[in-house]
């Protein structure tokens, strides 16, 4: 049961006119181009504390005295009151409209394994840039996204009262994703902390800022542990995982492929990168994914029962059930001959078209999404998914609410 409690949250004092010209995606989804995009569009970007551009101790130290004179000039304040901070997020997903309703809370980080547990790696590059940046500010900029179980709907029906109000701030970010925000005191906090604090969380994504959070209370002891979180139901319509695909920088030719793949894989031509990666998403095999090659073909390869011996007879069922790990483990390794070093990865299927047709990439895999009750699975066995097996979406902006360390 994860412990949540209502803080005065660190906010922008600008107008909600100015708001997406102020925040940021996580860091971890800004390339270097949407970087100097951000960088561009204000002086006060918040890309400039998440991502600052300056490599090396100079950047973290021009972080710290950016957090410091944006305080000062009251670019930055805090909010009056301690509270939660209800956020909903409307956007567009397969034709459909839909809707995510999370609460943005501190809480208190824990070793895996109890109430929150993860169902990612992390690698030390990515934890000592977060650790780095959190040193320097002694704030989160970036909520760590939770899902819990709430198949009977309680945090939305908490929410109905609220959500009828003007919200504290609205906004739409660049990628069409509507934003509405409330902050929440009195007795309905008490009414959501009861809605989150009996049930256990899964991380969704952030698992680089959590082992930071754990790291930081090892330093400095358990009011060290207090870090910002993002809640959402995991059983809501509106919680979207689109598949992350692969971008090979080194392939066999298509009839190589086919060859290697057939026997274990049914395997039949696509409509490019497109057409694989619908007909793929179409599937009801175990195992499917499409692969895109430069100059348009393509194929869709759905396991037969004979791809099950392949799969190392140590894997626990959890893992089992991921075509990530099929293609991670037997694929590409060991069918296609590919190395783990020649493995990119790209968020969305128009990347992974731009990088076979620029020529940049030899061969894309388009991925189908993974199911949260798999990722529920894989954090439930204690296990850890391939790297880039989900893409949670909408993303949490940065900035919106920050989170000041308690010590």
């Amino acid at each position: 049961m994860p412990e949540i409690r209502p803080f005065a949250a660190i906010r922008y004092r600008v107008p909600d006119s100015e708001l997406a010209r102020v925040l940021a995606p996580p860091y971890d989804v800004i390339p270097p181009d949407y970087q100097r995009a951000l960088y561009e569009r204000d002086p006060r970007n918040v890309v400039r504390l998440v991502l600052n551009k300056t490599e090396g101790d100079a950047g973290y130290a021009e972080v710290a005295q950016t957090y410091q004179r944006w305080l000062a000039d009251g670019v930055l304040a805090p909010d009056a009151e301690a509270g939660l901070y209800l956020l909903e997020q409307s956007f567009e997903s397969e034709g459909r409209r839909l809707r995510r309703l999370g609460l943005l809370a501190r809480f208190r980080a824990e070793d895996p394994g109890g109430s929150v547990l993860p169902h990612e790696q992390t690698r030390p590059a990515a934890r000592e840039d977060r650790y780095r940046v959190l040193k320097a500010t002694r704030a989160n900029f970036s909520p760590i996204f939770l899902m819990f179980p709430d198949a009977a709907g309680r945090l939305a029906r908490a929410a109905d009262g609220i959500t009828a109000r003007a919200p504290l701030a609205a906004y739409t970010d660049d990628g069409g994703v509507e934003h509405r925000m409330w902050h929440i005191t009195g007795r309905v906090v008490d009414e959501m902390q009861q809605v989150i604090g009996g049930e256990r969380a899964y991380i969704a994504d952030g698992h680089h800022r959590y082992a930071t959070a754990l790291r930081y209370r090892d330093e400095v002891g358990p009011e060290g542990a207090w870090t910002l979180g993002y809640f959402t139901p995991l059983d809501a319509p509106g919680l979207v995982v689109l598949p992350y695909h692969r971008v090979l920088s080194e392939a066999p030719p298509l009839e190589d492929a086919r060859r290697a793949l057939q026997g274990h894989f049914r395997v039949r031509d696509a409509e490019g990168a497109a057409g694989a990666s619908r007909e793929a998403a179409r599937s009801s095999s175990p195992y499917a994914f499409g692969l895109a090659w430069p100059g348009g073909a393509a194929l869709v390869a759905e396991a037969l029962p004979e791809a099950q011996p392949l799969m190392p007879a140590s894997a626990p069922p959890s893992l089992r059930a991921l075509d990530a790990y099929l293609l991670h483990q037997v694929v590409l390794p060991d069918l296609l001959r590919v190395p783990a070093s020649a493995v990119g990865y790209v968020h969305s299927l128009a990347e992974a078209q731009e990088a076979i047709g620029s020529g940049r990439s030899a061969l894309a895999v388009v991925m189908r999404s993974t199911p949260v009750r798999h990722v529920v699975d894989v954090a439930e066995a204690r296990e850890s998914m391939p790297a880039k097996s989900t893409f949670f979406h909408p993303k949490l902006p940065s900035g919106l609410v920050i989170h000041p360390l308690l010590v």
